[in-house]
């Protein structure tokens, strides 16, 4: 991972955290998702993204949202052969394996 991708990443992910254990859920949802799509193509942010997104989801109770992140957790091994879906959120309401657009800000680190 590139020394300006990993600092984007661990931004995104400590705002997340950070709002998460401040109770702003939705916001923390918000940063854990832009983590997740700067951190997929790397196994281990991969794994750390949807760690932290089924913390998000036990701490709101939201039993689809625990769910879908153990099996995201599970899944996070196709980062290892370069198989996920480019722009994906992370989040359990949307397909694992479905492309989403990239949000402008974080195009640079994809060219």
């Amino acid at each position: 991972m590139k020394t300006k991708l990993r600092a984007a990443f661990k931004e995104e992910l400590d705002k997340g955290k950070n709002l998460l254990a401040s109770g702003d859920y939705e916001q923390a949802f918000y940063h854990l998702e832009r983590a997740h799509i700067l951190g997929q193509r790397h196994y281990l942010p991969h794994v750390t993204s949807h760690y932290w997104m089924l913390k998000a989801g036990l701490k709101t109770g939201d039993i689809q949202e625990v769910f879908g992140q153990i099996i995201r957790i599970v899944g996070s091994a196709g980062s290892l052969i370069g198989k996920v879906p480019l722009g994906n959120s992370g989040r359990a309401n949307v397909s694992p394996m479905k492309p989403m657009p990239i949000p402008e800000d974080l195009k640079p680190y994809f060219e």
